[in-house]
């Protein structure tokens, strides 16, 4: 399994290997972008492309993960150059536990939601045969590049949000080829991170609910195994485990397939534009909201799976300004 990661010093950028409990240094290569775009080039996977680069050059893991070193994690992939072609999206009611949550939110007991008529859908037609398009999967837009942090950073809950909380998912991370096709380079934990209170006022604040920061890393997973994967989610405040729970996502925990969703979002020409990055969170299984938890400023939300790497960790912020008012300048 090839696990990679991003890392910068200063104005100095280094992509390397993990090799626990170092990371060894690839030479030429300062993003997992311009690695991908190489092994696209060549004809080559991206972990051979990789093995082609090692260095000699290793780092002490740990003193990166925790912050002590002159060397930063970076988000897990980024646009080096255009932040803003870096789109961000993601796909809920994938997995089975995902709609026990949704329908906390939003119903009685004997209502039947729309949620919960599109996750039967997912039931029902989101694991086509090999080579049939299946139901289409519930898809919103999250932000681009610009809204992505890193292991360690903190994600904000802005003015004029009403709650933050975490969404421990797995991420699919793709380039688009010069060809126009769609290349699946790895996957890596994320923390897609919404604001669960407004949703749960209606299912239709949805997409404002998800304009926010979001994480990606620490590390990428070039070859995951994405059948069944365990993992948990930790909020620790004061410097103690405040709550916790074991979750799965993979392909066997949930109701569409990586391939059904896949193609239901590269189905659209604007999300097949050369040289373009696409990070797609794939879902959650279960939420701390869901469990009456309300995350408060400078709580850690940890994310950790099997298989994926070190856990990434998040502390929550608190935007403490006022919403101001935006007015619109006429140019007419």
């Amino acid at each position: 399994m090839t696990r990679l990661i991003q890392l910068r010093n200063g104005n100095a950028r280094r992509v390397a290997l993990v090799e626990e409990p170092n990371l060894r240094l690839l030479r030429d290569c300062t993003s997992v972008y311009s690695l991908a775009a190489t092994a696209i080039s060549a004809g080559l996977s991206l972990s051979d492309t990789a093995r082609q680069r090692v260095s000699q050059e290793l780092l002490p893991y740990d003193a990166v993960y925790v912050g002590s070193s002159e060397w930063r994690i970076l988000p897990a992939i980024d646009h080096p150059d255009e932040p803003a072609r870096c789109l961000i999206s993601g796909t809920g009611l994938t997995h089975l536990g995902s709609a026990r949550e949704r329908r906390s939110m939003h119903a009685h007991a004997e209502e039947l939601t729309d949620s919960m008529k599109m996750f039967r859908w997912g039931i029902e037609g989101g694991r086509p045969e090999d080579g049939k398009i299946g139901t289409p999967p519930e898809w919103f837009y999250k932000s681009t590049g610009t809204m992505l942090r890193a292991h360690g950073e903190p994600l904000e809950v802005p003015a004029y949000g009403e709650d933050g909380g975490e969404e421990a998912e797995v991420a699919g991370v793709y380039i688009i080829g010069p060809d126009g096709n769609p290349y699946r380079v790895g996957m890596a934990i994320g923390n897609e991170f919404s604001d669960h209170r407004i949703e749960k006022k209606n299912y239709l604040y949805l997409a404002g609910s998800k304009l926010r920061t979001c994480s990606l890393g620490p590390e990428l997973v070039v070859d995951a195994e994405f059948q069944s994967v365990p993992g948990q989610v930790v909020i620790e405040r004061g410097g103690a485990k405040f709550w916790s729970k074991n979750i799965r996502s993979g392909e066997t925990e949930m109701c569409h397939s990586l391939k059904n969703i896949e193609h239901h979002h590269f189905k659209y020409a604007e999300h097949r534009r050369p040289g373009d990055v696409h990070i797609h969170f794939m879902g959650a299984d279960c939420l701390s909201f869901g469990d009456g938890i309300q995350l408060a400023d400078g709580d850690i939300m940890q994310i950790s799976f099997d298989g994926f790497g070190r856990t990434l960790r998040n502390p929550m912020r608190v935007a403490q300004a006022s919403q101001p008012l935006v007015s619109v300048t006429s140019l007419g």
